[in-house]
């Protein structure tokens, strides 16, 4: 009879964020086949686990191993006091993605990168400009509702929902409409206000941390504008990429990302740890 277990590969590693994490070797009767990294999540608290990696030898796949070892992990998270547990699958993933539905994991979000070629141009009548100071601070505080919602409607206490996106807030933009790297634009169309986008700059690329088509507007395709302003904008500083998450489930937002040449780069996974 095999059996495998996870065997702790160093002592519990408590870092200076406050998470914890520890690699365990994946044993067959034994026998090491892989290693499972697990750990609690920065931005969720302690609450949260990660199963940070998943190997398994070749030579030992198809046979159950990774399945085993992730719901040891689980159990490992739940003697942390963990609620929720997980993790990201790069793409196209197929394989993992399997076993972690199998498992009860749900989709979270995926992470899409597009590479830029000429900048695009805005539709007639559209146009965009700096945000202003009160348009920040009215802009902030409907991101920051719509955020903690978006995070309770799948399974983060509202609580601890409402503590993440406040700490995001403050680690990124910690000058406000004045953060390096920050750009904060809104889109008018004839004259009216459409929509606002918030592009970050980086070493790695650009990236579109929120995008938001006025309500009273949407269905007029000033969602897709907004996203070719941040392609002129990635492109007039110097990023050759745009990169962006979408929620599972926003099937718009998929379709027109997708519709623009976005690809998929990883899946995040979710499950509640009862």
């Amino acid at each position: 009879m095999m059996t495998t277990t996870l065997r702790p590969a160093e002592p519990l590693q408590q870092h200076p964020d406050g998470t914890r994490s520890r690699r365990y070797q994946v044993c067959v009767n034994s026998r090491p086949v892989g290693e499972i990294r697990l750990g609690t999540s920065p931005s969720l608290g302690a609450s949260t686990a990660r199963i940070e990696d998943l190997t398994i030898a070749e030579s030992d796949r198809r046979r159950g191993r990774g399945t085993v070892a992730a719901l040891a992990a689980e159990e490992v998270a739940r003697g942390w006091g963990c609620r929720r547990i997980e993790t990201v699958v790069p793409a196209p993933g197929d394989v993992a993605l399997r076993l972690f539905a199998a498992l009860g994991y749900t989709p979270r979000s995926r992470r899409m990168e597009k590479r830029l070629g000429t900048p695009p141009a805005l539709p007639p009548g559209s146009r965009a400009r700096p945000m202003t100071e009160a348009e920040f601070a009215s802009w902030l505080a409907r991101a920051s509702e719509r955020r903690t919602r978006m995070w309770a409607e799948r399974g983060v206490p509202e609580e601890t929902a409402r503590a993440k996106v406040r700490d995001d807030h403050a680690r990124l933009l910690p000058d406000g409409l004045a953060s390096e790297g920050m750009l904060f634009s809104v889109l008018e169309h004839e004259g009216t206000g459409a929509g606002t986008l918030w592009l970050a700059l980086g070493e790695a690329g650009a990236y579109v941390y929120d995008v938001e088509a006025d309500a009273a507007l949407r269905g007029r395709g000033h969602g897709r504008t907004l996203m070719l302003l941040a392609e002129r904008q990635a492109l007039e500083h110097g990023h050759r990429v745009l990169g962006l998450h979408v929620v599972a489930g926003n099937t718009p937002a998929e379709r027109l990302y997708e519709s623009l040449g976005y690809e998929t780069t990883s899946h995040s996974l979710a499950k509640p740890l009862v």
